[in-house]
Parts: structure tokens; C-alpha cells; sequence
């Protein structure tokens, strides 16, 4: 079946089968390598992805569920040149470790701080419930999410 969804403000006519997963048409069809997937049923949270602004696992979600639907990856935060300012707070603070988890963490955190700037350290907390960081970078996530509110 053929869907169009947006992607990073980008709009995309795709065909997909009904068993394709979201995970597999943002990184493998569309080459968004930010989208990982580590279990592929959910557990992890590597695959989160917005959807219509809300954190989903993409690996749990069908591609033509997708239709008319707007996706944001890690890759439509910010520029090279012009970081948003959870990513330039994730580099002041340190919160970068070996990268697998970062893109979700940011998607989680940006959501947070979109829908309640003046969350909580314990609401920071229970919204990264969702991310595995096999690093253990939780703290500085929090540390993160507080200098890019004071931005």
C-alpha cells in the first residue's frame, strides 16, 4: 500500500507492506541511521521516534500506521553549526558516551521539556524510564535537561 507522512518536515510517498515496521522504513528506506533498533519488541527505547510530537517506539509501531502522520528523529533537532539546546547541553555536561542511546534520549527529553519545561528531577527521571543506557548516563541526562531549560 502506498502512505505519505512527514518526516522531519519532509513529506515522503512510500509503499510499504502491512508487516513493515517504522523502525525499518526511517532507517532503512528513508537512511535516518539515528533510529536504532536494539530489541525490536519495545523493551530498549533505542527506536524512539515523535510521533505527532509524542515518544513512541518505532519498532512496535506498523509503517502504515504512519499515514498522515508527522515523525521527528534526531536528525531535525539541530545543526552541526546550530545545536538545539538539549544537544549543546548534552556536550557541555558530558551526557554523550558511546551514542547508542543519545538520539532517544534527546526525543524523550525534548518532549518533556516541550510539554513541561518545569518537569521535576523525579519526572525527568520516569520519562527516560523508557531508554536503555547501558553507559549510565542518567544523571547527566538530568544534569542535561536542567541547563537546556535554563536556556
Amino acid at each position: 500500500m502506498e502512505i505519505t507522512t512527514i518526516v522531519n518536515g519532509v513529506s515522503y510517498r512510500v509503499d510499504v507492506k502491512s508487516n513493515d515496521r517504522l523502525t525499518d522504513l526511517l532507517r532503512k528506506r528513508l537512511g535516518l541511521m539515528s533510529v536504532k533498533e536494539g530489541c525490536g519488541v519495545g523493551d530498549c527505547g533505542l527506536c524512539v521516534v515523535l510521533l505527532d510530537g509524542k515518544p513512541v517506539n518505532a519498532c512496535l509501531v506498523l509503517a502504515y500506521q504512519a499515514a498522515g502522520r508527522e515523525i521527528t528523529t534526531v536528525e531535525a533537532l539541530g545543526s552541526h553549526e546550530n545545536l538545539h539546546p538539549l544537544q549543546r547541553a548534552f556536550v557541555d555536561v558530558g551526557a554523550v558516551q558511546c551514542g547508542f542511546c543519545i538520539p532517544s534520549a534527546l526525543l524523550v527529553l525534548k518532549h518533556l521539556l516541550d510539554s513541561k519545561p518545569s518537569a521535576s528531577r523525579e519526572e525527568v527521571r520516569h520519562a527516560l524510564r523508557s531508554v536503555l543506557c547501558r553507559c549510565g548516563s542518567y544523571l547527566r541526562f538530568e544534569e542535561a535537561f536542567e541547563r537546556a531549560r535554563q536556556r
